[in-house]
Protein backbone atom coordinates (compact mmCIF):
# COMPACT_ATOMS: atom_id res chain seq x y z
CA UNK A 1 0.00 0.00 0.00
CA UNK A 2 1.28 3.48 -1.01
CA UNK A 3 -0.29 6.46 -0.11
CA UNK A 4 0.58 10.01 0.71
CA UNK A 5 -2.45 10.05 3.52
CA UNK A 6 -1.76 8.58 6.96
CA UNK A 7 -4.94 7.00 7.07
CA UNK A 8 -4.08 4.04 5.09
CA UNK A 9 -1.11 3.66 6.44
CA UNK A 10 -2.58 3.09 10.06
CA UNK A 11 -4.87 0.84 8.88
CA UNK A 12 -2.74 -1.74 6.50
CA UNK A 13 0.07 -1.02 9.89
CA UNK A 14 -2.63 -3.14 11.79
CA UNK A 15 -3.78 -5.45 8.92
CA UNK A 16 -0.21 -6.38 8.25
CA UNK A 17 -0.39 -9.65 10.02
CA UNK A 18 -3.49 -10.72 8.76
CA UNK A 19 -3.05 -9.65 4.62
CA UNK A 20 -1.84 -13.06 3.68
CA UNK A 21 -5.08 -14.59 5.16
CA UNK A 22 -7.49 -12.83 2.44
CA UNK A 23 -8.92 -14.79 -0.25
CA UNK A 24 -7.13 -12.85 -3.17
CA UNK A 25 -3.44 -14.04 -2.22
CA UNK A 26 -3.76 -17.44 -2.93
CA UNK A 27 -3.12 -17.03 -6.78
CA UNK A 28 0.61 -15.38 -6.51
CA UNK A 29 2.56 -17.88 -8.61
CA UNK A 30 -0.46 -17.88 -10.87
CA UNK A 31 -0.37 -14.13 -11.55
CA UNK A 32 3.51 -14.13 -11.66
CA UNK A 33 3.42 -16.42 -14.71
CA UNK A 34 1.38 -13.65 -16.06
CA UNK A 35 3.69 -11.32 -15.26
CA UNK A 36 6.39 -12.82 -16.90
CA UNK A 37 4.83 -13.65 -19.98
CA UNK A 38 3.07 -9.90 -20.29
CA UNK A 39 5.76 -8.10 -19.90
CA UNK A 40 8.20 -10.43 -21.54
CA UNK A 41 10.65 -10.21 -18.53
CA UNK A 42 14.08 -11.10 -19.60
CA UNK A 43 15.67 -13.89 -17.62
CA UNK A 44 17.25 -11.61 -14.42
CA UNK A 45 15.81 -8.54 -15.46
CA UNK A 46 14.99 -5.52 -12.73
CA UNK A 47 11.86 -5.21 -11.59
CA UNK A 48 9.94 -2.32 -9.47
CA UNK A 49 7.07 -3.29 -7.33
CA UNK A 50 5.16 -0.40 -6.20
CA UNK A 51 2.79 -0.71 -3.10
CA UNK A 52 4.89 -3.97 -2.69
CA UNK A 53 2.92 -4.83 0.61
CA UNK A 54 3.72 -8.16 2.24
CA UNK A 55 5.92 -8.61 -0.83
CA UNK A 56 3.97 -11.93 -2.21
CA UNK A 57 4.79 -11.01 -6.12
CA UNK A 58 8.21 -9.73 -4.91
CA UNK A 59 9.28 -12.60 -3.64
CA UNK A 60 7.95 -14.83 -5.99
CA UNK A 61 10.00 -12.69 -8.60
CA UNK A 62 12.64 -13.00 -6.57
CA UNK A 63 12.48 -16.75 -6.47
CA UNK A 64 12.81 -17.00 -9.96
CA UNK A 65 15.91 -15.10 -10.29
CA UNK A 66 14.66 -11.50 -10.86
CA UNK A 67 16.14 -8.49 -9.53
CA UNK A 68 12.93 -6.76 -7.17
CA UNK A 69 12.74 -3.32 -6.13
CA UNK A 70 10.10 -2.94 -3.52
CA UNK A 71 8.68 -0.48 -1.67
CA UNK A 72 5.61 0.89 0.61
CA UNK A 73 4.66 3.15 2.79
CA UNK A 74 3.58 1.66 5.46
CA UNK A 75 6.42 -0.25 7.47
CA UNK A 76 4.18 -3.01 8.84
CA UNK A 77 3.58 -4.32 5.36
CA UNK A 78 7.55 -4.13 4.91
CA UNK A 79 8.14 -5.82 7.89
CA UNK A 80 6.32 -8.64 7.03
CA UNK A 81 7.82 -9.14 3.64
CA UNK A 82 11.22 -8.70 4.88
CA UNK A 83 10.16 -11.67 7.27
CA UNK A 84 8.60 -13.72 4.35
CA UNK A 85 11.69 -13.35 1.66
CA UNK A 86 14.51 -14.64 4.84
CA UNK A 87 12.05 -17.35 4.95
CA UNK A 88 12.07 -17.89 1.24
CA UNK A 89 15.38 -17.51 1.35
CA UNK A 90 15.22 -14.71 -1.27
CA UNK A 91 17.27 -10.93 -1.84
CA UNK A 92 14.72 -8.33 -2.37
CA UNK A 93 15.53 -4.56 -1.84
CA UNK A 94 12.60 -3.44 0.36
CA UNK A 95 12.44 0.24 0.57
CA UNK A 96 10.03 2.87 2.68
CA UNK A 97 8.36 5.50 0.26
CA UNK A 98 5.62 7.33 -1.28
CA UNK A 99 4.78 6.43 -4.82
CA UNK A 100 3.97 10.12 -5.54
CA UNK A 101 7.34 11.44 -4.37
CA UNK A 102 9.91 8.55 -4.30
CA UNK A 103 13.49 8.70 -6.01
CA UNK A 104 15.16 5.87 -6.20
CA UNK A 105 18.11 6.42 -8.40
CA UNK A 106 17.90 4.02 -10.80
CA UNK A 107 15.79 2.57 -13.69
CA UNK A 108 14.08 -0.80 -14.17
CA UNK A 109 12.65 -3.28 -16.56
CA UNK A 110 9.36 -3.22 -15.44
CA UNK A 111 7.17 -1.68 -13.19
CA UNK A 112 4.20 -3.40 -11.39
CA UNK A 113 1.50 -1.56 -9.17
CA UNK A 114 -0.54 -3.97 -7.93
CA UNK A 115 -3.86 -4.82 -6.09
CA UNK A 116 -4.53 -0.83 -5.26
CA UNK A 117 -0.83 -0.78 -4.28
CA UNK A 118 -0.69 2.95 -4.63
CA UNK A 119 -3.81 4.02 -7.48
CA UNK A 120 -7.15 4.38 -5.57
CA UNK A 121 -6.34 4.85 -1.90
CA UNK A 122 -6.55 8.47 -1.47
CA UNK A 123 -4.97 10.60 1.88
CA UNK A 124 -7.62 13.38 3.11
CA UNK A 125 -6.15 15.89 1.30
CA UNK A 126 -5.39 13.70 -2.12
CA UNK A 127 -6.50 15.20 -5.12
CA UNK A 128 -8.16 12.30 -7.40
CA UNK A 129 -6.90 13.07 -10.52
CA UNK A 130 -3.45 14.70 -9.56
CA UNK A 131 -2.70 11.64 -7.40
CA UNK A 132 -2.77 9.03 -9.65
CA UNK A 133 -1.16 11.06 -12.65
CA UNK A 134 1.82 11.78 -10.31
CA UNK A 135 1.85 8.47 -8.79
CA UNK A 136 2.57 7.30 -13.03
CA UNK A 137 5.23 9.83 -13.66
CA UNK A 138 7.11 8.81 -10.92
CA UNK A 139 6.75 4.87 -11.89
CA UNK A 140 7.69 6.75 -16.03
CA UNK A 141 10.70 8.04 -15.02
CA UNK A 142 12.06 4.46 -13.37
CA UNK A 143 11.53 3.27 -15.97
CA UNK A 144 13.79 1.83 -19.07
CA UNK A 145 12.95 3.15 -22.95
CA UNK A 146 10.95 0.14 -23.63
CA UNK A 147 10.19 -0.80 -20.51
CA UNK A 148 6.87 -2.30 -19.54
CA UNK A 149 3.94 -1.89 -16.60
CA UNK A 150 1.39 -3.79 -15.59
CA UNK A 151 -1.26 -2.06 -13.00
CA UNK A 152 -4.53 -3.38 -11.59
CA UNK A 153 -7.26 -0.73 -10.31
CA UNK A 154 -10.28 -0.51 -8.80
CA UNK A 155 -13.43 -0.36 -11.30
CA UNK A 156 -15.67 2.55 -11.08
CA UNK A 157 -18.42 0.62 -12.54
CA UNK A 158 -18.68 -2.15 -9.84
CA UNK A 159 -18.30 0.70 -7.18
CA UNK A 160 -20.59 2.71 -8.75
CA UNK A 161 -23.34 -0.17 -9.39
CA UNK A 162 -23.58 -0.83 -5.69
CA UNK A 163 -24.05 2.38 -4.62
CA UNK A 164 -27.35 4.60 -4.37
CA UNK A 165 -28.74 8.02 -4.08
CA UNK A 166 -28.47 7.49 -0.74
CA UNK A 167 -25.41 6.62 0.00
CA UNK A 168 -24.37 9.65 -2.24
CA UNK A 169 -26.62 12.21 -0.13
CA UNK A 170 -24.91 10.58 2.81
CA UNK A 171 -21.41 11.04 1.87
CA UNK A 172 -20.45 7.73 1.27
CA UNK A 173 -20.11 7.68 -1.92
CA UNK A 174 -18.58 10.85 -4.25
CA UNK A 175 -19.69 10.33 -7.66
CA UNK A 176 -17.70 13.17 -9.15
CA UNK A 177 -14.53 11.33 -7.96
CA UNK A 178 -15.71 8.16 -8.16
CA UNK A 179 -14.83 7.39 -4.29
CA UNK A 180 -16.12 5.71 -1.13
CA UNK A 181 -15.29 6.65 2.41
CA UNK A 182 -15.33 4.44 4.55
CA UNK A 183 -15.65 4.01 8.62
CA UNK A 184 -16.21 0.54 9.03
CA UNK A 185 -12.48 -0.68 7.89
CA UNK A 186 -9.53 -1.24 10.22
CA UNK A 187 -9.60 -2.02 13.82
CA UNK A 188 -9.57 1.50 14.26
CA UNK A 189 -13.01 3.08 13.32
CA UNK A 190 -12.72 6.42 13.44
CA UNK A 191 -10.16 6.79 10.55
CA UNK A 192 -11.95 7.40 7.66
CA UNK A 193 -10.24 5.91 3.90
CA UNK A 194 -11.08 7.02 0.53
CA UNK A 195 -10.91 4.50 -1.94
CA UNK A 196 -10.99 5.72 -5.81
CA UNK A 197 -12.20 4.26 -8.73
CA UNK A 198 -11.32 3.97 -12.55
CA UNK A 199 -12.91 3.83 -15.51
CA UNK A 200 -10.81 2.29 -19.11
CA UNK A 201 -11.31 5.90 -20.73
CA UNK A 202 -9.62 7.77 -17.67
CA UNK A 203 -6.75 5.39 -17.31
CA UNK A 204 -6.04 5.83 -20.91
CA UNK A 205 -5.74 9.86 -20.50
CA UNK A 206 -4.03 9.68 -17.14
CA UNK A 207 -1.46 7.24 -18.88
CA UNK A 208 -1.33 9.22 -22.04
CA UNK A 209 -0.48 12.28 -19.64
CA UNK A 210 2.24 10.87 -18.29
CA UNK A 211 3.97 9.53 -20.56
CA UNK A 212 3.16 5.60 -21.00
CA UNK A 213 1.55 4.24 -23.58
CA UNK A 214 -1.40 1.32 -23.06
CA UNK A 215 -1.00 -1.76 -24.74
CA UNK A 216 -4.19 -3.40 -23.16
CA UNK A 217 -6.60 -3.15 -20.70
CA UNK A 218 -8.75 -6.08 -19.53
CA UNK A 219 -10.55 -7.27 -16.12
CA UNK A 220 -8.12 -7.78 -13.63
CA UNK A 221 -9.47 -9.10 -10.66
CA UNK A 222 -6.83 -10.63 -8.10
CA UNK A 223 -6.82 -14.43 -7.97
CA UNK A 224 -8.51 -14.46 -11.65
CA UNK A 225 -6.83 -12.76 -14.01
CA UNK A 226 -7.57 -13.00 -17.59
CA UNK A 227 -7.64 -11.24 -21.18
CA UNK A 228 -10.98 -11.16 -21.44
CA UNK A 229 -14.07 -8.34 -21.81
CA UNK A 230 -14.06 -6.11 -18.55
CA UNK A 231 -17.41 -7.20 -16.58
CA UNK A 232 -19.48 -4.27 -15.20
CA UNK A 233 -19.37 -6.43 -11.41
CA UNK A 234 -15.23 -7.31 -11.84
CA UNK A 235 -13.43 -5.64 -8.86
CA UNK A 236 -10.02 -4.48 -10.57
CA UNK A 237 -9.31 -3.58 -14.17
CA UNK A 238 -5.60 -4.80 -15.73
CA UNK A 239 -3.28 -1.94 -17.45
CA UNK A 240 -0.83 -3.35 -19.53
CA UNK A 241 1.73 -0.39 -20.76
CA UNK A 242 4.85 0.66 -20.56
CA UNK A 243 7.37 3.57 -21.57
CA UNK A 244 8.57 3.39 -25.49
Amino acid sequence: MTSHGTEWAEFFNGHAPVYDSNCFTTATVAEVDFLIEHLRLAPGAAVLDVGCGTGRHSIELARRGYRVTGFDLCPGMLAQARAKAEAAGVQVTWVEADARTFDLRTTFDAAICLCEGAFGLLGSTDDPIEQPLTILRRIRTHLKPGAGCLFTVLSAYRMARRQTDETVAAGAFDPMTLSELSEAKGDDPSVVLRERGFVPTELRLLFSAAGLAVHGMWGGTAGSWHKQQLSLDEYEIMVLGGRE
